[in-house]
């Protein structure tokens, strides 16, 4: 057996094309004693040496070991680790890649250890991007949807270079193009990008490797369109534009495809009813801006869901806020809103009617001494044209049901509340927690309020400056706890001769929709989009620790728990579709009031792929929005004389992107640590800081220690 190819220039292995996972160590002329001695030294070790086999050699009086390369160090590097970690001598005639092992005999006594990961790790091809210094051992996925990647690059050149793949003229530019496209799909991770991407016409590997870090590096423009366009041809070869799952001509303007937004990865087809006709209403680059929209409006309709995120078990609750200059399209939003939310606005239309008699009622009874007695009636759809009194005593009177507020103006909001911004503040984050709110007052004609669970859900579209004026705090918690979503850049967008509308059909859609989802009770636990959004906040965790971004790493808290909860609302969606398009709406109903447990089984069921795809696409949209608006202004409120909330050192305003860890060499010093955060973070580094950040590295053991007092990246 060989465990150790390696396709090196300087001596590769005939017919070797990629470098293997693993290692081969022999251990040899050890005395009968020793044997016992060494062999539970190894397995003593296996964790941290990676152990994949362990079998005494046939002819006895020594011991062959396998184990995970570390693809930074050469063959040799690895045995002289392997061997000063478990204090043994290893043959220096077996350091060379031709040597083989002859494996062990047949008695079980002598394979003394076996990881069935050794079959996975060996018969797998990985690619070359796998093992340039400091990456991992990931496989990564073969295809995007069940598409080979290999298909969508063909056809990329087919439909975006007249089915001509990069040369030796053009191949720099093209590579360079292909890898911003493809990031998008690839988890914007460079090794992934290498694995799927060619070496066109000779290109050298690592110069590759530097357009893939150049295009990672780039500004984020939304979803490519030419690679929309591929994906489409792919799935869906036959629509005509115009039709689902295909962009319109007008997706193609410069400001469509440069806006800075995110749009939904899959093709719009494979979003569950409602949310499908809701995207289309408006338009692929409202994708997002209106999915945060009416996640609010789905989170007050399934009113009596409550979903267990890491552990906490609260409602859909969420507010949100559309941010986009005057005539970007954030009207278009308005009737879509009004669409999911029309069965409670007729409810509450009737109970208005009912107050108003009152009214009515209450001025001809002036100067009678009976007065009617004024009613306590459930409307939920709440104008923020309001005073906290009147607005506190309406949420109280819900019957323990979300209320909701929507407002086109979010300057309303702003110009109202102007003197009693902080009360307004209080209660959206109380209602984000689904905490209890009281609110008391002297008098006996005041509003005395007393709600156990404050639900509220908030959806405001405005303008970047309304946005300022409605968050005016940074420090509250209040900011991290609204969704923002941005709406395109159209300053010089063409004139569209048919603009998208709400269509009488997909208002239909969307109403059978909102008709089910009340329909749904009780507490349910979603462990793969658990799973999913524990992934996230450590991939961010390890991201920002690296660079000690402090600011992005405390939005990753909320911004999981937000994306959750609207990826939950999506999937509730696709249920109600299943539900409806087995037994219609009628049926679907009856099913949902004959099995109350039915939608918590089929729910299980909707965490697929494409769901757990758009949570991460939702996420970093949510994170990204929230550090373009905010992070500046996060930061001077944290460096402020006024905050006392620091406990580790100074905050500092970071003013570049680049990773303090990625700019240090494998082994490092502290002062070279140190100069490096300088120039990333500014002059106001100091020595207690770069401490406190090279601990954080160790204990996550990102780097370790060494004897001469250097770091090692690990």
């Amino acid at each position: 057996m060989n465990y150790s190819c390696l396709p090196n220039e300087d001596g590769s292995l005939k017919g070797s094309k990629t470098m293997s996972t693993t290692v081969g160590m022999d251990i040899d002329h050890l005395t009968k004693e020793e044997m016992p001695t060494v062999r539970e030294r190894i397995l003593q070790q296996k964790e941290k040496l990676g152990l994949l086999m362990l079998e005494e050699s046939a002819r006895g009086g020594g011991y062959h070991l396998v184990f995970r390369r570390r693809p930074e160090l050469s063959q040799e590097e690895n045995l002289k680790w392997a061997s000063e970690l478990l204090g043994v001598k290893y043959d220096d005639g077996a350091k060379d890649i031709t040597r083989v092992f002859f494996t062990t005999t047949g008695s079980a006594e002598d394979l003394l250890f076996l990881d069935d990961e050794i079959f996975r790790l060996t018969r797998l091809t990985p690619s070359p991007s796998l093992l340039r210094e400091g990456s991992g051992q990931t496989l990564f996925p073969s295809s995007y949807h069940g598409i080979p990647f290999t298909d969508i690059i063909r056809k990329y050149w087919e439909l975006n270079n007249h089915g001509f793949e990069p040369t030796i003229g053009d191949r720099d530019t093209l590579t360079y193009q292909l890898a911003c496209d493809l990031r998008h799909i690839c988890g914007k991770n460079a090794d992934w990008l290498d694995q799927v991407i060619p070496c066109y016409n000779g290109f050298p590997v690592e110069e590759k490797r530097a357009k893939i870090k150049s295009a990672l590096s780039s500004e984020y423009n939304g979803f490519p369109q030419r690679l929309r366009n591929t994906l489409n041809a792919l799935t869906s070869p036959d629509l005509p534009k115009g039709e689902e799952g295909l962009a319109d001509e007008d997706d193609n303007d410069d400001a469509v495809a440069n806006s800075s937004l995110f749009t939904l990865p899959s093709s719009l087809k494979r979003m569950p009813m409602g949310i499908r006709d809701s995207i289309d209403a408006v338009g692929p680059q409202l994708s997002m801006p209106v999915i945060t929209a009416i996640c609010p409006c789905i989170g007050t309709l399934a009113t009596g869901v409550t979903l267990d995120v890491h552990g906490q078990k609260r409602g859909l609750n969420l507010i949100a806020y559309i941010a986009g200059d005057f005539a970007s399209g954030k009207g278009g939003i308005d009737p879509v809103v009004e669409a999911w939310m029309s069965e409670v606005q007729a409810l509450d239309k009737m109970y208005q009617v009912q107050e108003d008699e009152w009214r009515a009622k209450k001025r001809a009874a002036k100067n009678k001494k009976e007065q009617p007695e004024e009613p306590k009636l459930p409307v939920r759809c709440l104008t923020l044209n309001n005073t906290v009194a009147n607005l506190a005593e309406r949420l109280a009177n819900t019957e323990g049901k979300h209320a909701f507020s929507f407002t086109p103006e979010a300057d309303t909001v702003a110009q109202k509340w102007k003197s009693t911004m902080s009360d307004f503040s209080v209660m959206l984050r109380q209602s984000y927690d689904g905490t209890k709110y009281e609110r008391e007052a002297r008098s006996a004609d005041a509003v005395n309020v007393h709600i156990d669970k404050l639900l509220w859900n908030v959806c405001m579209c405005g303008t970047p400056d309304a946005l300022y004026r409605v968050v005016n705090n940074y420090t509250d918690g209040f900011q991290s706890r609204i969704a923002v979503a941005r709406t395109p850049d159209n300053t010089f967008a063409p004139l569209q001769d048919k603009p998208p509308v709400l269509t009488d059909r997909q208002r239909d859609r969307i109403q059978q929709i909102a008709h089910l989802l009340p329909l749904m009770y009780g507490e349910v636990v979603l462990p793969k989009l658990e799973a999913k959004g524990r992934e996230w906040v450590e991939r961010i965790r390890l991201e920002t620790m690296k660079n000690d971004d402090r600011t992005r790493a405390r939005q990753r808290f909320r911004v999981c728990v937000t994306a959750q909860r609207m990826t939950c609302c999506l999937m509730l969606c696709k249920v109600c579709e299943s539900l409806i398009q087995k037994h219609g709406l009628t049926g679907a109903e009856a099913q949902l009031k004959q099995q109350p447990g039915l939608w918590k089984e089929m729910l299980l069921k909707a965490q697929t792929p494409t769901m757990l795809e758009v949570y991460d696409v939702i996420a970093d949209s949510l994170l990204e929005n929230a550090l373009y608006f905010f992070r500046d202004r996060i930061e001077n409120a944290f460096q402020s004389r006024d905050y006392a909330g620091n406990m580790n050192g100074e905050r500092t305003k970071r003013g570049k992107n680049d990773s303090i860890f990625e700019r240090l060499d494998i082994q490092f010093s502290f002062e070279q640590a140190m100069q490096q955060s300088v120039a990333v973070k500014g002059a106001n580094v100091n020595h207690n800081t770069v401490r406190q950040m090279l601990k954080n590295w160790r204990k996550q053991k990102l780097v370790a220690l060494e004897e001469d007092g250097n770091y090692r990246k690990l």
